[in-house]
C-alpha cells in the first residue's frame, strides 16, 4: 500500500516522538529543507549517512520537437536537483 508523507506528518512525528511543541516541530522541519535548499543553490551537496546525497547536475542545452506543432526548439541548458540513495537505504527498501 502507497503512502504519502508531507510536512506536516513529519512534524507531527517529531511532537509526538520528542514531546516538542508543534510550531519547534514545524520550525525544525522547514530549517532542514531550507539548508538544503541553500546548499543546493551554491551549487554544494547535501550527503546525509545512511540515507543519501542530494546533488546539482547540470543539462546541456539540446534541440527538442514543439509536439503541438512539430516545430524544432531550442531546449536552454538548466540544473537538476540529483537524489543518490545510499546502500543502506536501498537495502531498506528491498
Amino acid at each position: 500500500m502507497s503512502t504519502t508523507v508531507n510536512k506536516k506528518d513529519l512534524a507531527a512525528k517529531l511532537v509526538a516522538e520528542y514531546d516538542l511543541s508543534k510550531k519547534v516541530a514545524e520550525g525544525c522541519i522547514n530549517t532542514v529543507f531550507e539548508e538544503i535548499m541553500n546548499t543546493l543553490k551554491e551549487d554544494g551537496v547535501v550527503d546525509i549517512y545512511g540515507f543519501g546525497k542530494f546533488l546539482l547536475s547540470e543539462r546541456a542545452a539540446r534541440m527538442g520537437l514543439n509536439p503541438a506543432t512539430g516545430e524544432k526548439i531550442e531546449i536552454p541548458a538548466s540544473k537538476a536537483v540529483k537524489f543518490k540513495a545510499s546502500k543502506s537505504l536501498k537495502d531498506a527498501v528491498k
